[in-house]
């Protein structure tokens, strides 16, 4: 062991195994891995070991992909045999909407280039796995690119392939402390002291441990999971190929050929908790006791589905723990504070997920960016509030308690909730808002009759006429939106301008103004699409999505310059948008200001009822607008005087399920569906708020390639779609003449127009209005059309009004 290292990996499970072994890939030799027992000595030698490719999360599927082409290079590269028994695989659906369901992400896969996965017949599936029972069966999909992997095998090929190529891995040897230092960590173990530029937390069971070493508490939790092995079966020596990795979700069990019997995993619903702080420090390759009452009920529903099982003995129990994050995914990236600390935790799915895991964080750490889009994985989609205990238990365990569970789109699950609130919340309650969540906090989805609740559903749900009328009153009336949900960042000193000019891509508003401004990041892809506005008095404001708080923080945080601060008022600051025709006149009643003095992208101070608010006239329904921010503590009070204000014009409040449906009128993209950080300006439609002219700032050279390169490789339009009772929501595949030309970024019903719309990207040459296409919704393809932009008002008359 040296005294000095580029980077330290902390952790030797299959995912320390992968970032170390990509470090050296890209060249960076100069790192070592350390493990506190052996390689495998955690999660990674008792995991089942199984793969596919199929993900919801383009971005997450391309990375699994990734993961599955690797494993024979690896295996290759160290002359370790992994085992890799490539059998396809089945996902079996026993209800009709889990059919529905399966259907529907069959066209997704389509969309995001899965291509070798179909659909099957009871019958067919039956085939594909003779040992199990059709029973109750309504169809399946199978794909090819599924199997299994001998776990410890692998784990050494990565290891192995990274010694060659001249990285370390050092064993016996923990990790005691962690110390942050000018240039890097001081990594303290039991063979001697480190001195590093970089640690990357990999430690699986022990991330909580290893996290706070630096002061960081990571969401994670480790759960038990059971799985069995039999004795050997007749039916399954018979076979003359081996059994496909087969998904029974209504039954929550996974299969697979364990040699001539059968490895039988189970999502219990009746979940259990093990060492929330983390795993003892001795702990290695125990396991714990098998709870067979616990799983009772699904080993029943298992032994049904594959009635072999009930002839033979078991021959091996597994009940060992993996670590979970709040959603399941794992935990990967910088952590904003602490220069040079990286996490590469909380993956559940090592086998399948361990190899995009470790080529995104080597590329990250080498590049500054990797190469796809990962923020469904990133640490910073989570924030401080991510650390509380019960938060992390109910969260972690509800994550897997539904690991095989249908969950709708529309579903709002109840663990963690309500954690943070606007003070109006239980005011808004009592007027019918029905809640969402988002980073923790609650955002009012509508507000509907006393005792109403909707109804989980792929399609349009009992909802869609409460939304309708949340949707015509903004049209016809006033609407009012909590807008709490929504980031602020205030930017100030005497660089601020000159910071923001460089950071933003688009020309910096002058006193009294607000101007839209993408954020791009060095390799040309989108970083936020913000508002920035000017006060006027040296301070400026950044308004963008909440859920990204930290992630923009942390960008933000990492470009800071001497003489600007950023101060995050996004828990201070809350507030209520006014839109509509009558918007105006409302505003007018309850400020002491000349309202019809600011102008259309114009902000200003004013009091509002008794509060001293910071007023913006714009609107993200395409009405006349106004946005009223104020501090907490004037939140309830605001809300009572504009609504005292409008009680005689119509005024009604409103959720984010009417506002989706006002903005799809309008073609106005949000976050997440029609801009990410894995599309481009030109992609978006976002070039045209870029100050081409006002010289240098991040993201340039790379915007100004694509302009005057070959262009985009794709094009954001409006589709109108000739649906049935469901709407398109998201990465649904778009066909044209059977060659499919794009996907579906974001879908609902216009309740104003009376039409079901999307946005989506496209071939460039297939933009043009008119143009005919398709679209699977719900699994159903229904014909589409490109529209122009903006079906309702195209000209923008009612929000310059």
């Amino acid at each position: 062991m040296k005294s000095h290292y580029r980077v330290v990996v902390i952790g030797g499970g299959v995912v320390g195994a992968s970032v170390l072994y990509h470090l050296a890939k890209l060249g960076w030799s100069d790192v070592c891995l350390i493990e506190r027992k052996i390689l495998t000595a955690g999660s990674s030698w008792h995991a089942a070991g199984g793969f596919h490719a199929l993900n919801a999360d383009p971005n997450i599927a391309a990375l699994q992909a990734y993961t599955i082409d690797l494993l024979k290079q690896v295996e290759a590269e160290s002359g370790q045999s992994i085992g890799m028994h490539m059998t396809g695989g089945l996902i079996v659906a026993s209800t009709p909407d889990r059919w529905e369901w399966l259907q529907s992400a069959y066209r997704t896969f389509q969309s995001i280039g899965i291509e070798d996965c179909r659909l099957l017949t009871a019958e067919e599936a039956g085939a594909l796995n003779p040992v199990m029972s059709t029973h109750g069966i309504l169809g399946a999909m199978w794909a090819d690119r599924e199997g299994h992997v001998d776990t410890t095998g692998t784990v050494h090929a990565y290891a192995g392939a990274a010694r060659k190529r001249g990285a370390e891995v050092i064993e016996n040897n923990r990790v005691l402390e962690l110390n942050q230092t000018a240039d890097g960590w001081e990594v303290v173990t039991e063979q001697g002291t480190i001195h590093t530029e970089h640690v990357v937390n990999a430690a699986g069971l022990w991330a909580k441990q290893v996290g706070r070493m630096a002061g960081i508490e990571l969401p994670v939790s480790p759960l038990n999971h059971h799985y069995l092995i039999t004795d050997t079966i007749p039916e399954v020596a018979a076979q003359e190929k081996m059994l496909p990795l087969t998904a029974d979700l209504e039954g929550f069990t996974y299969m697979r050929q364990d040699q001539k019997g059968m490895l039988l995993g189970i999502y219990e619903v009746n979940h259990e908790h093990w060492m929330m702080d983390g795993a003892p420090w001795e702990y290695g390759f125990e396991l714990q006791q098998e709870d067979p009452d616990r799983i009772e009920h699904e080993l029943r529903l298992g032994f049904e589905r594959y009635p072999c099982l009930q002839d033979v003995g078991i021959k091996t129990w597994v009940n060992g723990a993996f670590t979970f994050s709040p959603d399941g995914n794992p935990l990967v990236g910088p952590v904003r504070g602490k220069k040079g600390y990286w996490c590469a935790c909380a993956v559940m799915a090592g086998f399948l997920q361990g190899g995009g895991v470790g080529k995104s964080l080597a590329e990250w750490i080498i590049h500054g960016e990797p190469e796809e889009d990962v923020f469904g994985m990133d640490v910073a989609r989570y924030g401080d509030y991510a650390g509380n205990k019960r938060y992390i238990k109910e969260t972690t365990g509800q994550f897997y308690s539904r690991r095989f569970v249908m969950t709708y789109p529309n579903e709002q699950l109840p663990a963690g909730r309500p954690m943070k609130m606007a003070p109006a919340y239980d005011a808004m309650t009592s007027a019918g808002a029905q809640w969402g969540v988002s980073y923790g906090l609650e955002v009012p989805l509508l507000f509907a009759p006393e005792g109403f609740a909707e109804t989980p559903s792929l399609k349009r749900s009992n909802a869609h006429e409460h939304v309708a009328e949340e949707c015509h009153a903004v049209r016809r009336d006033c609407g009012l939106l909590d807008i709490s949900g929504f980031s602020r960042f205030e930017i100030s000193g005497p660089n601020a301008r000159k910071w923001l000019d460089r950071i933003l891509a688009s020309r910096l508003p002058g006193p009294g103004r607000a101007r839209l401004a993408p954020m791009i990041g060095e390799t040309g892809r989108l970083k936020g699409d913000l508002t920035v506005f000017n006060w006027g008095d040296g301070r400026f404001w950044i308004m963008g999505s909440y859920y990204l708080r930290a992630w923009h923080m942390r960008w933000y945080h990492n470009h800071i310059e001497d003489g600007v601060t950023i101060t995050d008022l996004s828990d201070k600051v809350v507030g209520f948008s006014l839109s509509g025709p009558k918007s105006r006149e409302v505003l007018e009643r309850a400020a002491e200001a000349d309202v019809g003095a600011l102008p259309f992208m114009g902000c200003a101070q004013m009091d509002v009822g008794l509060a001293r608010a910071h007023v913006a006239r714009l609107s993200v329904t395409g009405e006349l607008g106004y946005e009223i921010n104020v501090p907490a503590a004037h939140h309830i009070a605001l809300r009572r005087s504009l609504l005292e204000a409008g009680a005689d014009l119509g005024i009604r409040e409103y959720g984010f399920y009417a506002l989706n449906s006002l903005r799809l009128e309008k073609s106005f993209g949000i976050w997440s569906a029609e801009f990410t950080q894995g599309y481009t300006p030109g992609m978006t439609g976002m070039d045209r708020w870029i100050d081409w002219d006002k010289g240098d700032f991040i993201g340039r050279d790379a915007a100004l390639a694509e302009r005057d390169g070959n262009g985009p490789s794709r094009k954001l339009v409006t589709l109108e779609i000739e649906a049935v009772g469901a709407d398109a929501t998201g990465y649904e595949p778009i066909w044209s003449k059977g060659r499919r030309v794009g996907f579906v970024t974001s879908g609902g019903y216009g309740h104003t127009i009376g039409k079901s719309l999307a946005m989506a990207l496209v071939e460039p040459d297939h933009e043009t209005p008119g143009t005919d296409l398709s679209v699977h919704v719900v699994g159903v393809e229904r014909a589409a059309k490109v529209i122009a932009a903006s079906p309702y008002d195209p000209n923008g008359k009612a929000m310059r009004a």
